[in-house]
């Protein structure tokens, strides 16, 4: 599943060719993805100027001079893939329309914009958009990581007394939003914390010492695209490369790459999800 850094380079990709724009025509090539379409989306879309695209958690929002706002949410396997427009150095030419392209933006400029997903686990809906803030999707999250109501104290009180493991506490949309198995993982490992350790047991300078971190890693993975581990393609088509240098995730039986660390990272399983962390270096 795309976290935030991934929604944020495709949020970042498609801006320069969305955003002032207006949508000529919009082709809705079915009537679902894993939630019905809204209502007439594609008359509601065709003819609407985006205002400005940002991103919530990992939501992708576009808002319209019609007062809606459009949420995307890639799924597992959601690509959002511009042609006809350029990209960097490069105009990408359109494609032949493909099996799984269920909605498509035809943009004033010339630019295609072509949501395809052959999981159908993405989404699409359409809102008010002084009402976006209270959608079911979005109501619950917590503040961003790069916000400054995400800061020590917050992150302190937020954990103080919660016997929940630590990894679980930081995936936990409630308490942060945007954050992922993948990028937990890292930050954990950076910290030098085990993500079994229960929230509320850590000291809080440690718990402060997270805030830092999680913006780091994120930084550091927008910086490199995010990461491509299956589906996930940036907006040109290409991939993200931060998997290449994961200090933990995936490298199960691998050396520790903490300096003097003689550990070995090691995985658990914690609410379905694999965790992967060096137990020698991970307190």
């Amino acid at each position: 599943m795309p976290e935030l850094p991934e929604v944020e380079t495709v949020r970042r990709g498609l801006a320069p060719v969305l955003e002032g724009q207006v949508i000529v025509q919009a082709d809705v090539n079915r009537p679902d993805l894993r939630w019905p379409f809204p209502d007439r989306m594609a008359d509601r879309l065709t003819g609407a100027r985006i205002e400005r695209l940002r991103r919530r958690s990992k939501y992708i929002l576009a808002d319209l001079d019609r007062g809606e706002t459009l949420l995307i949410h890639l799924g597992m396997s959601g690509r959002m893939l511009i042609s006809g427009g350029i990209v960097g150095d490069f105009v990408h030419a359109h494609a032949a329309p493909a099996k799984h392209d269920h909605v498509v933006l035809h943009m004033g400029q010339g630019a295609r914009i072509t949501f395809n997903d052959a999981r159908r686990f993405g989404a699409m809906d359409l809102m008010a958009t002084d009402s976006a803030p209270d959608h079911w999707l979005m109501r619950d999250l917590g503040p961003e990581p790069f916000a400054n109501d995400f800061n020590e104290d917050y992150l302190i009180g937020r954990l103080a007394g919660r016997s929940m493991p630590i990894k679980s506490a930081l995936l936990d949309q409630r308490i942060v939003a945007g954050l992922g198995n993948i990028y937990v993982c890292e930050v954990l490992h950076r910290a030098g914390i085990n993500p079994a350790r229960k929230a509320g047991r850590i000291a809080a300078r440690r718990v402060a010492g997270l805030v830092p971190l999680i913006r780091q890693v994120l930084e550091e993975a927008i910086a490199a695209g995010g990461s491509s581990l299956r589906d996930y393609r940036q907006a040109d088509g290409e991939l993200g490369y931060f998997q290449h240098g994961f200090a933990v995730y995936g490298r199960e039986g691998q050396p520790c790459i903490t300096p003097g660390c003689a550990g070995t990272v090691a995985r658990i399983v914690q609410s379905g999800r694999s965790s992967f962390f060096c137990p020698l270096c991970q307190r």
